[in-house]
């Protein structure tokens, strides 16, 4: 059986931590004991454990579970995606159910079976919510670099409040797919979340897809139309690209931030909006502000809480874990399942810039699935983009021409294909087409 995963036991017998850790060690990548409680806080936080294996009572002469019920309740508000199963030497059913219904994932009865507790607490580790997030198709992956982890710690802090939030980062970082698992953990995540490309939006277009239109606002207006301030109702808005939107849409936008409403295009009603605002960015909004290109009373308005993620050649140590769960991904869907990442393939993945990032990452992988002939990827099966490696584009002394720079070199690689265009450079054709016309291209 393959290791994987920590294991936190809590518990006052230290015959009884000495017989787990031994137990389980072969079945756990890491087993951590402690017999104080109050040491709990801080092994979250510094050891991240999946599942923590729980002692019902630590005082002597009290049998009534409730130390545990306790610490159960703190580790569901600290870390809620921690696993936790109840370890109590009293078989009472009552008290069991009573954790369950709190979070608990599961309980083991004192004196245990050895294969019950293996098969207890594996099946608590496979029911993480972290672990299966990241082996579905478009979930988040944390991965164990510091500036992930402290990112995760972030969202796990902010996600069930309210605040809007505005995600910074690189092409191909993951902004979206970072938006969703924030909606996810939300208190909001039983309702829609409405993703919104504003390069995409048209100037004329904006209003009436953001705030909707009523019958015979304008010419093909036939019937009364929500916007997505409405279609969000009780969820969250996922405005992305936020950067590109133009200095008088974002003052209507702040308006409707401000008031909490809309009014729909050729209505009069004013209508309450309730939703969570998250934006997301590649662009530097503080020098835009400086610029002159974004308001600062906006800025203030989508930036009460700040989530950057970092570019992954930053975060080496997750590179190869991400390869993996790639392989896997492109090994089913190409029928070619018990394919492996060879040493000089983790290798030069590791020493790769990936400046397209994640997105750039998982398209070089499923390439080196395709091509594949034998049970192992090899170093020489992993490409990456060359829109960064051949000869270094022509001094830029800002931002935007550096931008306009690598459009018409990607261009030109692309042989005018448009549509390869903005998938290599990880935007949407729209946007794609908003860029040229405002470089005249």
């Amino acid at each position: 059986m393959e290791k994987q995963g920590t294991l936190l036991v809590v518990d006052d017998n230290r015959n009884i931590l000495t017989t787990v850790s031994i137990l389980l060690k072969d079945t756990f990548q890491t087993v951590i004991t402690i017999s104080n409680p109050n040491l709990i806080p801080a092994k979250l936080r510094d050891e991240k454990p999946d599942v923590v294996l729980l002692d019902m009572n630590f005082s002597s002469g009290i049998n009534n579970g409730n130390e545990g019920l306790y610490w159960l309740r703190e580790i569901m508000r600290i870390k809620p995606q921690t696993q936790v199963v109840l370890f109590t030497a009293y078989a009472d059913i009552q008290l069991a159910v009573k954790g369950i219904k709190e979070g608990a994932a599961d309980f083991i009865v004192k004196p245990f079976d050895n294969e019950k507790m293996i098969k207890t607490l594996m099946e608590a580790r496979s029911r993480n919510p972290r672990k299966t997030a990241e082996l579905k198709s478009g979930g988040m992956f944390w991965g164990d670099s510091n500036a992930m982890q402290e990112l995760r710690l972030m969202v796990e802090k902010v996600a069930p409040t309210d605040a809007n939030i505005l995600i910074t980062g690189e092409n191909g970082t993951g902004k979206e797919v970072l938006a969703n698992e924030i909606h996810r953990w939300s208190n909001r995540s039983k309702a829609k979340m409405l993703p919104i490309d504003m390069g995409a939006i048209t100037e004329t277009l904006f209003e009436s897809e953001l705030f909707g239109y009523v019958k015979g606002a304008f010419t093909d207006a036939k019937a009364d139309r929500p916007g997505k301030f409405e279609l969000a109702e009780g969820g969250t808005l996922f405005l992305d690209e936020i950067g590109n939107l133009s200095y008088a849409l974002q003052a209507k936008l702040l308006t409707v931030l401000q008031r909490r409403s809309i009014v729909r295009v050729g209505g009069s009603a004013r209508i309450p909006i309730d939703v969570r605002l998250i934006c997301a960015t590649n662009k530097d909004l503080k020098e835009m502000v400086q610029t002159g290109e974004f308001r600062e009373d906006l800025l203030y308005r989508i930036n009460t809480i700040h989530l950057h993620l970092p570019p992954l050649r930053q975060r080496r140590e997750d590179i190869a874990p991400l390869a993996c769960l790639f392989l896997k991904k492109y090994g089913g869907i190409y029928n070619k399942e018990n394919l492996s990442l060879g040493e000089d393939a983790e290798r030069k993945l590791k020493e790769m810039p990936w400046y397209g990032n994640i997105r750039e990452l998982e398209h070089a992988v499923e390439k080196a699935v395709i091509l594949s002939d034998g049970p192992q990827i090899h170093g020489e099966d992993i490409e990456g983009s060359d829109i960064h490696s051949n000869e270094p584009l022509k001094t830029a002394q800002t931002l935007d021409e550096m931008e306009q720079q690598l459009i018409e070199k990607t261009i030109q690689e692309c042989e005018g294909n448009l549509s390869v265009v903005a998938s290599r450079l990880g935007i949407s054709r729209q946007t794609l087409y908003n860029k040229i016309k405002r470089y005249g291209l």
